[in-house]
């Protein structure tokens, strides 16, 4: 799920630059959503289904981000905050399902959830790559930064994974990298969520003329 900027005057991601950036990352969140969805079902596996997730989650907030930029900081830090709540429900959905797949006996197709941790895996670093430059900024532009990031994390451990599921014919790794990414969603928001309320905290006792002009 970096660096934290100031909450006062981080990049607020209004550049022309960085809109693009979002812009294409959306879009390839949006179709590795569908193309590994449709991989967890067809392969039985709760860490390629809560990856997929993760990804469903990116093109929402990421959109959402963009949606904000150039809004005043109370607006941004709450559109931050938006996104820190989802991550959070996300976090406990994954643990209530992989909870749930724990009693009962369906092995993962090892191979299908290492290809397409794979492909995913390609996605992601192409993301990250893209958004680099822009890794430190405002609640809502570094928010951006941890999902990718989160997201990477995670198709390295959807692959390993599948390799361990493959070498013991269990379906325990599985379930053990769903719980993971889990716990990486969380984490994160938390983090996203804190520096949120410092940054609302931060509008609220600042005059109304100056929250304007953030």
């Amino acid at each position: 799920m970096p660096g934290c900027a100031s909450e006062n005057n981080g990049f607020d991601g209004g550049s022309p630059a960085y809109k693009r950036a979002l812009i294409s990352v959306i879009f390839i969140n949006a179709a590795m959503f569908l193309v590994e969805m449709s991989a967890g079902f067809l392969g039985s596996s709760q860490a390629l289904k809560a990856d997929a997730l993760d990804f469903a989650g990116d093109t929402a907030t990421y959109a959402l981000s963009l949606a904000v930029i150039g809004a005043a900081l109370r607006t941004r830090a709450t559109a931050a905050l938006i996104k820190g709540a989802s991550l959070g429900l996300m976090a406990l959905f994954v643990l209530t399902t992989t909870i749930a797949a724990a009693f009962g006996d369906s092995i993962p197709a090892a191979p299908v959830m290492s290809g397409v941790g794979l492909m995913a895996l390609a996605a992601n670093v192409a993301s990250v790559f893209i958004l680099l430059r822009w890794r430190d900024g405002d609640s809502n532009v570094r928010s951006v930064w941890l999902c990718s990031r989160n997201d990477a994390i995670g198709n390295v451990g959807v692959i390993a994974a599948g390799g361990a599921v493959w070498l013991t014919g269990s379906f325990w790794p599985d379930l053990l990298v769903a719980t993971l990414l889990a716990s990486l969603f969380l984490k994160s928001s938390v983090s996203i969520t804190s520096q949120a309320l410092r940054e609302i905290n931060a509008a609220t006792n600042r005059p109304a003329h100056l929250n304007s002009e953030s």
